[in-house]
C-alpha cells in the first residue's frame, strides 16, 4: 500500500510546512518508492530503527504500514524480541506496548 502523497502535509503541515513538503516529496515520494528495497523490507528496516532509537511516537504509523506491507503480527513480535538483545530490553518493552495497541486496533470491528 502506498503512503499518501500528502501524509506530511496532513500530519504536521500546519506547523512545519517545509518539513511536511520534504517528507512528502523526498521521503515518501522518493526514498520509499526506490525499487532497490521492497516496501516490506523498508518497513522492517524502519520499524527496527525506530525501536532501536526508542522513537515510539512514530511506531504506530510504521507498524500499521508494516502490516499493510505484509509483515505479520508474529513477525513483528519476533523482530521486537530479536531487537531486545541488540538494542536493549527497555526499547523492546516499549515497542511491545505499541504492538499491543496495534493488535487491539486491528481487533476492533
Amino acid at each position: 500500500m502506498a503512503i499518501p502523497s500528502d501524509h506530511g502535509q496532513r500530519s504536521f503541515g500546519d506547523v512545519a510546512p517545509s518539513l511536511a513538503e520534504l517528507t512528502d516529496r523526498v521521503l515518501f515520494d522518493g526514498v520509499w518508492q526506490d525499487p532497490a528495497l521492497s516496501p516490506r523490507d523498508r518497513s522492517l528496516a524502519t520499524v527496527s530503527a525506530l525501536i532501536a532509537l526508542g522513537r515510539t511516537e512514530q511506531l504506530p504509523f510504521h507498524l500499521r504500514r508494516a502490516r499493510d506491507n505484509g509483515v505479520s503480527p508474529e513477525e513483528l513480535a519476533a523482530l521486537v524480541t530479536h531487537l531486545a538483545f541488540y538494542a536493549g530490553w527497555p526499547v523492546a518493552a516499549s515497542a511491545v506496548i505499541r504492538l499491543r495497541e496495534l493488535a487491539q486496533e486491528e481487533a476492533r470491528p
